[in-house]
């Protein structure tokens, strides 16, 4: 009898073990595989501890459309041709060049300002060495510096340039003081190369990234100084935005054989909407759906051919093989032909670019027409 407790006894225990084994085997999963994964069963409905893959397009609270990102072609406070682009992801603020002239940096802080409320540029982008796009950085003895009303984290410019104006002068010089300051200063192609702490990619935020390309001119001298310009693209999920500066034709032809570059929702049109920019073989691979124009259109500043003055006739038509929304900032008006003299007014204005990722907007602070709808348009392009 007792040789026989004895045999139960270890059955009874090995059957407690392989019982203990099992729920505690029962609990870890529930654990980790359900608790831990916010996934508790859920009566009469699928199931759900898989994965689902959310399409963007149908999901606005999809991961990559959390945060609005916004760019903004700014007017210039004056009636010149000149580029500066103000681009806002969450607490992350970029500047890309701040043309046109001096007195620009009145305009472009005064706008800057009720976005940036912290007083720091994280990146600063400088494409090239002409003054429609420096200086305001550049400043002088009336107005200050860019450099001077803001903290600039990091500073990313060109990395060659034909110019010996004395506005590149004073922007080296002040671009100079930033550094010494504390700015980081790289040029764009330490940036392609991941060169010298330099990051080809820079990620602005969930789901944004700005990107730099790379310019064979970053490394072979021209003529041009137009084409030594600084050429990125910042994407946002399948979303993408190209800024190449006042790149013309050749250094268009050679930016697509030397990259591979995306599909792009919007286009910040080369030099203004030159008739020497926004080439077929640019178009042909971007096509753009969106493009923005910095420019006083009509303005005799650097041609009396009606045809050729930004944006041009040559430019526009090839832009509208692939889309009719072009959206311009300034328009002349009172133009002398004669004289060479003109006034300015607004045309769309401060053009505003807002995506999530999903949706996207254009707005202009005067209005939101697309050129070809304009007045101006038909008079002096439509065919």
């Amino acid at each position: 009898m007792a040789k026989h407790r004895s045999k139960g006894r270890r059955i009874f225990t090995t059957f407690l073990i392989v019982v203990l084994v099992l729920a505690i085997a029962a609990a870890a999963y529930w654990y980790f595989f359900i608790y831990r994964a916010g996934k508790g069963p859920v009566a009469d409905g699928p199931d759900q501890s898989q994965d689902v893959e959310k399409d963007p397009e149908k999901d606005p609270e999809d991961d990559a459309a959390r945060g609005e990102l916004s760019i903004h072609f700014l007017e210039l406070g004056n009636k010149y041709a000149g580029d500066c682009i103000y681009i806002q992801y969450g607490d992350v603020d970029v500047l890309i060049d701040g043309g046109s002239r001096e007195n620009s940096a009145d305009a472009i802080e005064k706008y800057v300002n009720t976005y940036c409320t912290d007083g720091v540029l994280e990146y600063v982008i400088v494409t090239h060495g002409h003054q429609d796009h420096i200086a305001a950085f550049a400043g002088n003895s009336t107005y200050k510096s860019l450099f001077e009303r803001y903290e600039c984290k990091m500073i990313i410019d060109f990395p060659r340039t034909n110019s010996t104006s004395a506005t590149y002068q004073r922007y080296v010089a002040a671009r100079d003081a930033e550094i010494k300051a504390g700015a980081v200063h790289y040029t764009a192609l330490q940036c392609y190369n991941n060169a010298d702490g330099a990051q080809q990619s820079y990620s602005l935020g969930e789901g944004v990234s700005m990107n730099f390309l790379y310019n064979y001119y970053y490394e072979h001298k021209t003529e041009n100084e137009n084409n030594y310009s600084v050429c990125m693209y910042i994407q946002q999920g399948d979303y993408n935005y190209l800024f190449t500066g006042d790149l013309e034709g050749e250094g268009e032809e050679l930016l697509v054989e030397y990259n591979k570059l995306p599909k792009c929702k919007l286009y910040k049109a080369g030099h203004h909407g030159s008739k020497t920019s926004s080439s077929e073989a640019l178009l042909n691979v971007i096509r753009p759906e969106y493009v923005c124009v910095c420019c006083c259109a009509g303005s005799p500043e650097y041609t009396t051919n009606q045809d050729n003055t930004f944006p041009t006739l040559a430019a526009l038509d090839r832009i509208m093989k692939y889309t009719d929304r072009i959206y311009v900032t300034t328009l002349a008006t009172d133009v002398d032909w004669k004289n060479k003299t003109w006034n300015y007014t607004s045309f769309n204005g401060n053009i505003v670019v807002k995506s999530n990722g999903v949706d996207f907007s254009v707005e202009g602070s005067n209005n939101s027409e697309i050129l070809k709808n304009t007045d101006w348009y038909k008079q002096n392009r439509a065919h």
